[in-house]
């Protein structure tokens, strides 16, 4: 297979580009910058699409960048970053005179509405509640072909939770705190806290490229991005503690998180969400990282 990654030299990006290329697949990366294997945004404008089996759009701005203050510039970047980069993408797909058989858009969880009690699956209704749901919604929208394109082409979105790994993420951050024993848990603890493993992700990803059996539904086809396990922050918290081997005895008071994330941001880890891989685990998918602990030991290299 070709594949065509908008974002590709990101952190789920890198992770898939060498899943791709273990595979024996091609792979174009889009990017802000030109060099070998790559084209630039402005070149997919004005060439078009690459020849291409498949395409995935990962751009966007980092949501938890520690360097952005939160404020209407950091939140239009974080909408145009998203949107704009899908919209050029779908319209390229839909401008090739031969569409990839696969296009593959990696949207958010934040779309579910943060709840103790409430699970959630690929069919659950939902609708925009605040900021990020909205963003969800306005970036799945830009990812929708036309509608005499999607008798070729399949039409994926994969709503991924918190992505952990080494090199990038969530976990970047937070690896030095917990070794030098200053972690704990963020608020109250009990949130749910849904999360995949960057491997994982990127198979999933690898495993939605694959052309269609039969000719694909001309509406999305939903895939939660998430690990099996329904875990909480203290849960998150107690056993990456215990991976390394620290103790987790600060935990971090909600309105410190606000203050320095804002609250629109904070609440991305400060209120979570039980969500369901359900329609992931039905499509066959198998999770190389489906448990907290096999995720955070391979992470921490323990």
């Amino acid at each position: 297979m070709r594949v065509v990654i908008g974002g590709g030299s990101g952190f789920v990006g890198r992770e898939l580009t060498r899943l791709l290329k273990n595979r024996g697949h091609e792979v174009t990366v889009i990017s802000r910058q030109p060099g070998p294997g790559k084209i630039t945004w402005g070149e997919l404008e004005s060439h078009g699409l690459p020849p291409c089996e498949g395409a995935v759009n990962l751009a966007g701005e980092n949501l938890m960048n520690p360097l952005r203050w939160w404020n209407e510039s950091y939140k239009k970047d974080l909408f145009s970053s998203r949107i704009d980069s899908t919209k050029s993408l779908a319209q390229a797909i839909a401008a090739s005179p031969n569409p990839p058989h696969s296009w593959v858009v990696v949207s958010g969880v934040a779309c579910y509405k943060p709840s103790l009690t409430a699970e959630y699956t690929e069919e659950s209704e939902w609708t925009p509640f605040d900021i990020l749901s909205k963003l969800v919604k306005e970036w799945e929208g830009s990812a929708l072909l036309p509608d005499n394109v999607t008798n070729t082409t399949k039409q994926v979105v994969i709503r991924a939770g918190a992505v952990l790994g080494r090199d990038g993420g969530a976990m970047k951050q937070m690896l030095l705190p917990f070794w030098l024993g200053l972690g704990g848990t963020l608020g109250s603890g009990r949130q749910p806290f849904p999360w995949i493993h960057v491997s994982d992700l990127a198979g999933l990803i690898a495993h939605a490229l694959e052309p269609p059996a039969d000719p694909p539904s001309p509406s999305q086809q939903v895939l939660n991005g998430v690990a099996p396990a329904l875990n909480t922050n203290l849960e998150f918290t107690k056993e990456l503690g215990r991976v390394l081997r620290r103790p987790t005895v600060f935990p971090v008071p909600a309105f410190v998180m606000n203050t320095l994330m804002g609250s629109e941001r904070a609440v991305v880890l400060m209120e979570g969400q039980r969500v369901i891989p359900k329609r992931t685990q039905e499509a066959g998918f198998q999770y190389k990282f489906p448990d907290l602990t096999s995720a955070l030991k391979e992470i921490v290299g323990s």
